[in-house]
């Protein structure tokens, strides 16, 4: 129930005289390029340098990069199908009708105003209202049946242990701030982010009529209970662990270690009738039946009445939009100015109604051309990998043999689903924007629940067409390529190749890589939770990824704030790796390249192939960040920033060096040179 709110001195001698262009070439920003550093100091100042001069933060934006960039250019082709959907003319699809007049509804903030709280009121009255001995449990069922965050989350998961089933899962939820540490850290910036946050909740609630002495009690009791919950909450390095996310338990034991929320009247409730359930975070949910035991049925109805309120603000009048950005937008993440609105409604479309959104996208922008070309890509960087994993001199042929069964197992979704969702059902209506979000996100809630007690649909989808993003699922062992990032500046269709291997070439390598890295090594090619290395092995990987976790922990995002090496070695693991299989695919083209005519690829604008490699690599990161959103991150995102992904990659690859003439002892070259794959 909510729309998110928009991630050397020694050169190479062919370096010296490189043109000062500005145009976009072969794949390769030239206009980017900082020409006063050095590569070898700092590669991502030199790549990006002038980049970020030209490109400061956008006021309604935390950070801008080149991501933001394809992103916002997505977002215009989306505002423009919504549009055109959005006016009621013969001929239109009922697939442009349902988007249209979301989209419509959205826009109209007179619409909006008029209508006021009214389209939450029911739900505020209900909670305000409610008695009983079931009360909370009912109360709780129904937030969660229209997708409103109280205390936990129901959903279904894969079963490690048997990938050919779907379990019933409980993880632990309820928070507000972006993580539980924000509850309980004591430096001076977190203290002054929770006094905001009291702030924030007592003027929201003064939206709703209440007066400034009840709404602080009610700003403080909301404070408590989400501290409590915090306190029994993992953190986040404990939760990339897959082994420590699945623990089977029964009704009868939740009955037992969780007595004070009613288990088996809210599953009925939700409409799941299982023997038993996976829970993600044990303790948590322990821990939350004392937090509801100790806390009054008052308190406890204040906490569902905020939950509800902040997740249903930017759907409400402008006073209540401001006040939320005030906190959500400018205080944790720095931004300046609220977002245009048709902005944050093709967000709000894109997240309810995604698929009939994105089947619109896919239409206009995605030819065929483009997925085979990045299916030929995958299957080169495939064999990359395949040739890696026969060469390491760490691996037994034991665990190698079972490395190359899973890899030749990884399934490529590249585009679009192959199956559309049928949002038939969804009842969308003009002018009730709150009533249409209730509706959807209510369908999406069933939809997902649906999944529990039946075989996993691995052609499903976790991402819209239109994102810029891509994954790799270690459940389905498949990686996903949307539509939305095969653009420019990540893709060319008629570029440069070594341009396009540095940029979704090494996006394609980071996804496969995450099948190997500490959290989806400990999954096969079936996607079943089995120890399928031999323990020498094993050890010998955490080794050498823990080098990778001192490295990127003593990177800053802010002057107060390191990266936590722990929570981004997965990714930081699929950086080091993706680039350098990407690399690998590029050379094996060169060599073809040169074993069949004896041409190989040309330079361009006096750059190597290996140089426009690199460049493209480091340029799909160029970013500008805002301070608060670089210490959120840093905590809470398991990604690295954009300067680390670039040079904490480079500094550890022998190719990088040797392209552009580094020496030992320059900032890009790595006395330790971590490396896994």
């Amino acid at each position: 129930m909510r729309f998110v709110t928009s991630a050397a001195v020694c050169v190479l001698a062919s370096l010296a005289s490189v043109p000062t262009a500005s145009s976009q070439t072969a794949g390769i920003d030239l206009g980017a390029i900082d020409r006063a550093g050095s590569p070898c100091n700092d590669f991502y100042q030199y790549a990006c340098g002038t980049w970020m001069k030209n490109n400061p933060i956008p006021s309604d934006q935390s950070r801008w990069g080149r991501f933001d960039e394809l992103a916002l250019r997505n977002r215009e082709t989306l505002k423009t199908i919504l549009e055109e959907a959005a006016v009621d003319k013969p001929g239109r699809t009922a697939n442009q009708k349902l988007i249209g007049d979301q989209y419509a509804s959205c826009m109209d903030e007179a619409g909006v105003e008029a209508k006021g709280v009214s389209g939450i009121q029911p739900v505020l009255d209900r909670i305000a209202k409610a008695s009983g001995k079931d009360w909370l449990t009912e109360e709780v069922a129904r937030l969660h049946a229209a997708s409103v965050n109280v205390f936990f989350r129901l959903g279904p998961i894969q079963d490690s242990k048997d990938s050919n089933k779907t379990l019933a899962n409980l993880s632990q939820g309820g928070l507000t701030l972006p993580d539980r540490d924000y509850y309980e850290k004591t430096d001076a910036k977190s203290v002054e982010t929770r006094d905001k946050y009291v702030a924030h909740i007592q003027r929201m609630f003064q939206l709703l009529g209440h007066d400034a002495t009840k709404a602080a009690a009610e700003a403080k009791a909301v404070l408590a209970i989400e501290t409590a919950l915090a306190k029994v909450s993992a953190d986040r390095v404990t939760l990339r662990d897959p082994q420590k996310r699945y623990t089977t338990v029964t009704k009868a034991q939740l009955a037992e270690t969780s007595p004070a929320f009613g288990w088996d009247a809210y599953l009925k409730a939700m409409k799941v009738s299982v023997p038993s359930l996976n829970a993600s975070s044990p303790g948590f949910i322990t821990g939350m039946s004392s937090v509801i035991s100790s806390n009054s049925p008052a308190d406890l109805k204040t906490y569902l009445t905020w939950r509800v309120l902040t997740e249903s603000a930017e759907l409400l009048p402008r006073a209540f939009v401001e006040e939320d950005f005030q906190f959500s937008q400018a205080t944790l993440l720095g931004v300046k100015a609220l977002a245009p609105r048709w902005r944050r409604c093709v967000v709000l479309v894109d997240a309810e109604l995604g698929e009939a959104l994105g089947r619109e996208y896919v239409e206009r922008t995605f030819g065929q051309e483009g997925k085979q070309r990045t299916l030929r890509m995958v299957a080169e960087i495939e064999a990359s990998m395949e040739k890696d994993i026969k060469s390491l001199d760490w691996m037994s042929e034991t665990t190698k043999k079972q490395a190359l069964e899973k890899l030749g197992k990884v399934a490529n979704k590249i585009g679009y689903p192959e199956k559309w969702r049928d949002y038939s059902s969804v009842k969308i209506v003009r002018g009730d924007l709150v009533g249409n979000d209730l509706r959807a996100s209510s369908f999406a809630v069933q939809h997902s629940l649906n999944k529990i007690g039946h075989p996993p649909d691995k052609s499903e989808w976790s991402m819209t067409p239109p994102t810029v993003n891509a994954y790799y699922s270690p459940a389905a062992n498949n990686i996903n390529f949307p539509a939305g990032i095969l653009q420019p500046p990540f893709f060319f269709k008629e570029g440069d190749e070594a341009a396009n291997y540095g940029a979704i070439g090494a996006v394609v390598g980071h996804e496969l890589t995450h099948g190997f890295d500490d959290s989806g090594r400990q999954y096969d090619g079936d996607g079943n939770l089995r120890e399928w290395w031999t323990a020498e092995d094993a050890s010998k990987f955490k080794e050498k990824a823990d080098c990778i976790v001192q490295e990127y922990g003593a990177f800053k995002a802010t002057a107060d704030t390191n990266l936590n090496g722990k929570l981004t070695l997965g990714e930081n693991g699929a950086d080091n790796a993706g680039v350098r299989l990407a690399f690998m695919a590029l050379m094996d083209a060169i060599a073809k390249l040169d074993a069949a005519g004896g041409k190989s690829m040309p330079g361009v604008a006096d750059f190597t192939p290996q140089q426009r490699f690199f460049l493209a690599y480091g340029q799909v990161w160029c970013q500008n960040i805002s301070d608060e959103a670089a210490r959120v991150r840093a905590l809470t995102d398991p990604h690295s920033l954009g300067r680390y992904r670039v040079n904490g990659v480079l500094q550890n690859m022998p190719e990088f060096q040797r392209a552009f003439g580094c020496q030992a002892g320059q900032p890009m070259v790595s006395s330790k040179g971590c490396r896994v794959w």
